[in-house]
This record gives C-alpha cells, sequence and structure tokens, in this order.
C-alpha cells in the first residue's frame, strides 16, 4: 500500500444540492463484536446487516481460524460457534490488515487461552501501540513472546495455563482497552472487574450480557463505572440485527449541512448515547438534524437522520466529549471549515494513535486546501470562511487511514476549487459503498483520468 503504483487518488468539487434517502453500512464496533461473540458462543448466531468492510472481514477470518464456522446465507451471516473457554489454536498468523479493533479486541479474548497465538497487519495497522492492551494481559498471566519497539506487531502471545482475574483502571478512555480486558476475563475464572473513569461506547458490555454472560455494571460516587465478569460463563448463540454505523453516517450528514440547499434523509443510524457525541455538537453549531422514526432494534436505539444544509457557527467542544466522537473529528473539522467563527475540539490525544496521527493529518490536510487552523498536542481549532471562498485546490495525504480520505472529499464538495486526495483504496475497509452513495446523493467525486 506504501508503493505509489497501487494508489488510486480521488477528486470532489464543488456541488449541486443533494438529496435523497440513504442507508450507511452496519456499524463497525458491533459488526466486530457480533462475529466475536457469535464465534465464541455455543449454538448459532444470525447477524443481519453486517458492515462488511476489510476490517471485519478481517475479524470473521481470525474466528474461522479458530474453529468458528462463519458462513453468508442470504442477507444474513450465520455463525456456528465454539463454545466459551474452547477456541483451537490457529495454524497460522492471524492477520488483521488495517483492523485495530479486530487485532486489540481479538488479543484480549485469546490472550487467556492456554496456546500460541501471533498476530500481523498491514504497514499502517504496525505501527499502532499496543501496549495499552498487552499491559492487563501480563498482569492475567499472558507472555509477549515477540514484539517489535514499543509493544507494535507483528506479536506473538502464549497464553497461561491458569489465567488470573484482575481489577484493571482503564489509564485512558477507551472501548477497546475496556472491551480487550473483559474478552480476556470471559475464559478466566473468578470475577474480572475494569474501572473506566470515563465511560466510552459500551457495545461490548450490552453484548456480552445478551449472549448470556454474567456481568454487572455499577457507577461509584466519583461517576466511575465498575464492570465486573464472571468468567467460564456459558455464552448463547443470538440474532442479532446491526443498526447504520454513526462514524459513516457523519460523511453524507456533514456533506449535507455545508452544501447549499441540500435536504438529505440517512435511514436506520444508531443512536446510543455513546456514539451521537458529533450529532450534539454540529446541533450546537446550528445545524439542522432532525431525529425522526426513532425506535429500538436489538436493544439499541436508532433513528432516521433528515438533514437540511444549515449556516453553521463555531463552538467550543469539550475534551469530556472526545469518547463519544472520537471518530468524527477529521469530519467535524470539514464542517468547522465553514462555519462563521472559530470551532475549538480539546481532549485530542487519542487521535495521535489512530490508523494515523490523525490529528497531525487532519491539520496538514486543511493547511494544504487554504483552512485557517491551528494544531496543539491535544487541540485543533478551526477558523472556518462560511462561503468557501479561496478555499481548495490541495492535495491531501490520507496515510492509509479512511477517515482522512473520505473527510476531506466531503470537504471539496464545498470549496471554491477541488480537493485530491492520494488515495482512495483504504475506504473499503470500512464503508465500501461510499463513492456510490455520495455520488448517487449527487456529489461530485470522481477517480481523476489516468489514475489506476
Amino acid at each position: 500500500m506504501t508503493d505509489n503504483t497501487l494508489r488510486r487518488p480521488a477528486l470532489s468539487r464543488k456541488s449541486s444540492a443533494l438529496s435523497g434517502k440513504v442507508h450507511v453500512p452496519g456499524d463497525k464496533s458491533i459488526s466486530h463484536r457480533a462475529l466475536m461473540f457469535g464465534g465464541l458462543a455455543a449454538g448459532e448466531t444470525r447477524v443481519t446487516g453486517l458492515l462488511e468492510g476489510e476490517d471485519v472481514l478481517r475479524t470473521g477470518e481470525a474466528m474461522k481460524a479458530m474453529g468458528a464456522a462463519i458462513a453468508r446465507d442470504g442477507p444474513a451471516w450465520v455463525i456456528q460457534g465454539t463454545g466459551n473457554g474452547c477456541l483451537l489454536e490457529p495454524q497460522a498468523p492471524l492477520d488483521f490488515g488495517n483492523a485495530g479493533t479486530g487485532s486489540r479486541l481479538t488479543m484480549g479474548l485469546v490472550g487467556t487461552y492456554d496456546m500460541t497465538t501471533r498476530f500481523i497487519g498491514d504497514a499502517s495497522l504496525s505501527k499502532r501501540p499496543m501496549a495499552r492492551v498487552l499491559d492487563p494481559l501480563r498482569q492475567m498471566g499472558t507472555q509477549v513472546l515477540e514484539a517489535r519497539e514499543g509493544d507494535r506487531l507483528p506479536i506473538t502471545l502464549r497464553g497461561p495455563k491458569h489465567a488470573a482475574p484482575i481489577t484493571y483502571r482503564v489509564p485512558m478512555p477507551s472501548a477497546q482497552v475496556k472491551s480487550a480486558v473483559l474478552l480476556a476475563g470471559l475464559n478466566t475464572p473468578g470475577v474480572t472487574t475494569v474501572v473506566e473513569p470515563v465511560m466510552t461506547r459500551d457495545h461490548t458490555e450490552k453484548m456480552l450480557a445478551g449472549f448470556g454472560a454474567a456481568i454487572e455494571v455499577e457507577t461509584d460516587s466519583q461517576g466511575a463505572r465498575h464492570i465486573r465478569l464472571e468468567g467460564q460463563a456459558t455464552l448463547t448463540g443470538q440474532e442479532i440485527a446491526v443498526p447504520g454505523d454513526p462514524s459513516s453516517a457523519a460523511f453524507p450528514l456533514v456533506a449535507a449541512l455545508i452544501v447549499p440547499g441540500s435536504d438529505v434523509t440517512i435511514e436506520n443510524v444508531l443512536m446510543n448515547p455513546t456514539r451521537t457525541g458529533l450529532i450534539l455538537t454540529l446541533q450546537q453549531m446550528g445545524a439542522d438534524i432532525a431525529l425522526e422514526n426513532r425506535r429500538s432494534a436489538g436493544g439499541e436505539e436508532v433513528a432516521d437522520l433528515r438533514v437540511r444544509a444549515s449556516d453553521l457557527k463555531g463552538v467550543t467542544v469539550p475534551a469530556e466529549r472526545a469518547p463519544f466522537m472520537i471518530d468524527e473529528y477529521p469530519v467535524l473539522a470539514v464542517a468547522a471549515a465553514f462555519a462563521e467563527g472559530e470551532t475549538l475540539m480539546q481532549g485530542l490525544e487519542e487521535l495521535r494513535v489512530k490508523e494515523s496521527d490523525r490529528l497531525a493529518a487532519v491539520a496538514a490536510g486543511l493547511k494544504a486546501n487554504g483552512v485557517d487552523c491551528t494544531e496543539g498536542e491535544d487541540f485543533l481549532a478551526v477558523r472556518g470562511r462560511p462561503e468557501g471562498k479561496g478555499l481548495g485546490g490541495g492535495e491531501v495525504e490520507t496515510h492509509l487511514d479512511h477517515r482522512i480520505a473520505m473527510a476531506f472529499l466531503v470537504l471539496g464538495l464545498a470549496t471554491e476549487k477541488p480537493v485530491t486526495i492520494d488515495d482512495q483504496t483504504m475506504i473499503a475497509t470500512s464503508f465500501p459503498e461510499f463513492m456510490d452513495l455520495m455520488t448517487g446523493m449527487g456529489a461530485g467525486i470522481e477517480t481523476p483520468k489516468g489514475a489506476t
């Protein structure tokens, strides 16, 4: 992927009003977990609405390598699980490609098994730190037989004969770390406890309960959540309907806000309160976003989002909101580029360890297209131009990061001059339908002539 001959640039240009009703792919977080828990549970799990992006399918391949049977059956994915505690040692390395969630959660899942498991990934994933997951696993008895400097891939784990339950206070707001420890606790006798000072997305807790795990959550007087999981419980296969991914919905949503005259409805979007930080922020900026047809699906709240072009104003986004919208900051920065005044986004240190240094990549892409912004160690300030005058004309380095690629293609839909990204290929990891969905709404996005 680092070879220029494998790159496919893309270009977006100022567009007329966007319109239509669209469906975004299934939620990525829930899709990963559905394959993992279904592969671990006894009996059959049927999953509809699964995100069929590369990242999620890598998780499915890993579960198959450890004994689960996973197959497509019309619109559903059918999983025959191994039973909790019965995963098999994989015969080859588990290749997670670009999937940070899949790799970190699977490290937790296998870390307490008495077997050896090797993890590999692409150039981007191999740069990402894994110590945050490996540190608690070491406390449970897992040996790290192989890791590059800084606990980076390739990594080989050897689980203990008898894992030890721990109480682990998560040092940073990270649903991946919380989930990895809970998954490790599934194959550990006794009670594993995760203390979460700042709440993050809670899909793991909800789905574990749904599959029959003995799990309880209490909030103490300081607001910290104590999540207790009884190990070695029986998990039973379930029916799961995966709602639309709010992180994917963010791209057509912001596009509709910044392209004058737009009126777009995004159907069946997950409205879990730990995932709606972007919508709250945009509404505070003056966005016309109506939540219609609110309902419950599979234990999660969903709604249709009707979005109309809006005059946005800059706001300060507090650090405590970051865990509820960590993947949406690139596209929020794009919205801020067209808002009147300054938008200050705080508490962004986690963006430094995403698919790329996402904070630096966003700032560089904005500057390349004439947007006035300031990048700090853990903040980004964007000073917008409501009409988009003088903006655009630059090429953005995506750094193999799907969210950088999609965010800057959205930027170009309202700038005076076109915006080019150096590579669109990695968009398939999370949102394979992105190009077709956007152009179907009327977005001026194309692959330049001569690009492979």
